[in-house]
């Protein structure tokens, strides 16, 4: 009895495999959210907003994101080529998203012209992709965009390591000079802004891996990669004076 009461007063921590593990699938589940809804935004652009253009748009999009990298992305810490390292990223998603699983097969059959011995099953779903097929073309044009911004926000991850490290320093300095003079210190300040720093860097991908218009990168990353820093500063500034 008193050990089945201090078990549920100290639960069992989780090992480092199993956190790592969980991380993984929180992050994957966080992507696949963000690609869902990177779909069915372009699919409402479609039926609302850009009638016109249909599927074209979502083609639009992803040469823009390319030029962006082309014209002002041409180095990096991560690679020395960072256009030709997002299009293999894509084609990569692409392929194994589409062609590994036999997805275009799939469309494939589905776009042959009907026959007269044909079923009714086969009948109706060639009826039904001949209505979405826009809108199939442009699910899987929108998967590349993705993939492509993927690639640019792990290219970008540098940035926020950079920012992070130097908002860190700055609010160590900070902590210090407090100490020595006798500031004042708010926990307050110090939980709420150390909470801010999380959401900053999955709101930075959520933002930008959903968009449902191109937008260069530059307006996206460093405006959260300047919340993150300025979170980690006044984190790091407002912690306490002793240890």
């Amino acid at each position: 009895m008193a050990r089945d009461v201090d078990a549920r007063r100290h639960p069992a921590q989780r090992g480092l495999l199993s956190r790592i593990l969980g991380g993984l699938a929180r992050a994957l589940g966080w992507l696949t959210a963000a690609l869902l809804l990177s779909i069915v935004l372009e699919w409402a652009g479609m039926s609302l907003w850009w009638k016109d253009e249909g599927s074209l748009h979502s083609r639009a999009m992803f040469q823009q994101e390319i030029a962006h990298l082309d014209e002002d992305f041409r180095q990096s810490i991560v690679t020395s080529n960072p256009a030709r390292f997002a299009r293999r990223f894509a084609d990569g998603f692409y392929h194994y998203l589409f062609e590994w699983t036999h997805f275009m097969d799939f469309v494939q059959w589905l776009k042959r012209p009907p026959t007269p011995d044909e079923g009714r099953v086969r009948a109706v779903l060639r009826g039904a992709y001949a209505k979405a097929a826009d809108y199939v073309i442009a699910a899987m044009t929108v998967t590349q965009v993705f993939a492509v911004r993927l690639a640019v926000l792990t290219l970008a991850t540098p940035v926020f390591a950079l920012f992070g490290l130097v908002a860190l320093v700055d609010g160590l300095v900070q902590r210090d000079l407090r100490r020595w003079c006798g500031g004042r210190e708010s926990s307050f300040v110090y939980h709420h802004a150390k909470k801010a720093i999380l959401p900053a860097l999955i709101l930075a991908w959520i933002v930008y891996l959903g968009m449902p218009t191109s937008v260069h990168p530059n307006y996206v990353i460093l405006p959260f990669a300047a919340m993150f820093a300025v979170a980690m500063a006044i984190a790091a500034g407002s912690f306490k004076k002793y240890l």
